[in-house]
């Protein structure tokens, strides 16, 4: 399959809203994590089973953040899903939040360089999908660029200004599997993407809105120090 941008469509990730039983408790854990300048909330009662099909990853610089990050997750109410552990490409663990989203907090450096600090390199918004290719070429029909990707096991999107959390695609069954939970699920997926461009669901039910602005009191998403 053709991989072609369209000239119907231009958008880009701009903002990630997440569907929660009780916002004030979401946007709590928000704040306590340090990613509250990155999501927004919103009340949902919205039946959900099982695993939502995605995960909201922070890579940060060095295993001792990482842990600081997960202490935070945990003290905050969060269930530990994987301990944080190192592996082949680096150190990190796996967290679920108090409102059901699955956070991962991870690093590929394998040794402290310095003290801990509370710093977000990037913050990822990982889909898992039934098809990489499908998925990927419906995204750059829409005008996404891509800027990684390794045949169908997973694919990135380049991000601009206007996007605080990078975009990118993986296998379902192996995100489940990486996060530590069985990838069956059922119901809403409980998160919205804000677009540039008009409103649409993709092939595997993620549904796309116009994008709100930025998170209550803040200007621009930033890392935390």
């Amino acid at each position: 399959m053709t991989t072609t941008a369209s000239t119907t469509f231009r958008t880009s990730l701009a903002s990630v809203t997440l569907e929660v039983a009780d916002p004030e408790v979401a946007r709590s854990f928000s704040a306590a994590l340090g990613v509250d300048t990155y999501i927004h909330q919103r009340a949902s009662e919205a039946p959900s089973t099982g695993f939502r099909g995605f995960t909201l990853a922070l890579t940060v610089s060095q295993p001792a953040t990482v842990d600081g990050f997960v202490g935070a997750a945990t003290a905050a109410g969060a269930t530990l899903l994987k301990p944080a552990t190192k592996s082949m490409w680096g150190y990190g663990g796996v967290v679920r939040a108090p409102d059901g989203t699955i956070w991962k907090i991870a690093t590929p450096a394998k040794r402290d360089t310095g003290p801990a600090t509370r710093e977000i390199d990037e913050m990822v918004l990982l889909l898992g999908v039934e098809d990489v290719k499908a998925g990927k070429q419906f995204y750059v029909e829409r005008g996404l660029t891509v800027a990684r990707s390794f045949g169908g096991k997973y694919a990135e999107f380049t991000s601009d200004e206007s996007s605080p959390v990078k975009l990118a695609l993986y296998k379902r069954r192996g995100l489940a599997k990486d996060l530590g939970v069985p990838a069956d699920g059922t119901g809403s997926h409980r998160i919205v993407l804000g677009g540039t461009a008009g409103s649409f669901t993709d092939p595997d039910g993620f549904v796309w809105e116009a994008a709100v602005g930025p998170a209550p009191g803040t200007s621009t998403p930033r890392a935390r120090s």
